[in-house]
């Protein structure tokens, strides 16, 4: 890579964000994203505000991929294939892309949050639930309950916490997926 050459905001994320899939994103600095391109650090500042904005990027970044991919999955399935395609995506990211996956879930500011493409993962979530008649406040606590299985499943799955045993983390999560449709279809209406 030729010193300074076609630096842009654009370029340093997705490079940033590349080296958080190699390195893992606690890793990722401006400093190592300087050694990368050969360029003292002090010539990014001119596109980047130092590593925590750098590191906040490369997290808006994640979230617009996944959201786009989860999206695209979505397109014409209702109920547990909508399911199942919607779990499958960020278990497929998080495989793909640790570094991204990893960034997606930093802590955001409300501002940052809320212009973020956070608020389209919860709208096609949301969009999921509705194929199951969930209201208020069930489908709140669904949206959350979908987070805190598939989230936490990926998270221990891609930490090896499943591979020294059996049956195989592929057959738990099709077992996991198939349970939370069940629960979803006789979820009891809240008086």
């Amino acid at each position: 890579m030729s010193p300074r050459a076609g630096l842009t905001t654009d370029r340093l994320v997705r490079a940033g964000a590349d080296l958080a899939d190699e390195v893992g994103f606690d890793q990722v600095t401006v400093s190592a994203l300087a050694k990368q391109f050969d360029v003292k650090v002090a010539s990014l500042y001119s596109h980047l505000k130092g590593s925590q904005d750098l590191r906040t990027r490369i997290a808006l970044l994640s979230l617009e991929e996944m959201a786009d991919r989860v999206s695209t999955a979505l397109a014409g399935r209702a109920g547990k294939d909508a399911l199942a395609a919607f779990a499958n995506v960020y278990r497929d990211y998080a495989r793909e892309h640790p570094g991204r996956y990893t960034a997606a879930r930093l802590p955001l500011d409300p501002e940052t949050a809320a212009a973020s493409a956070g608020p389209r993962h919860s709208r096609m979530t949301r969009a999921i639930l509705r194929g199951y008649d969930l209201t208020e406040p069930d489908q709140t606590h669904a949206v959350r309950l979908l987070g805190s299985v598939f989230h936490g499943y990926i998270s221990l799955e891609t930490a090896g916490g499943f591979s020294h045993s059996t049956p195989d983390s592929e057959e738990t999560w099709v077992w996991i997926v198939d349970r939370v449709d069940t629960l979803l279809r006789t979820w009891p209406a809240t008086p």
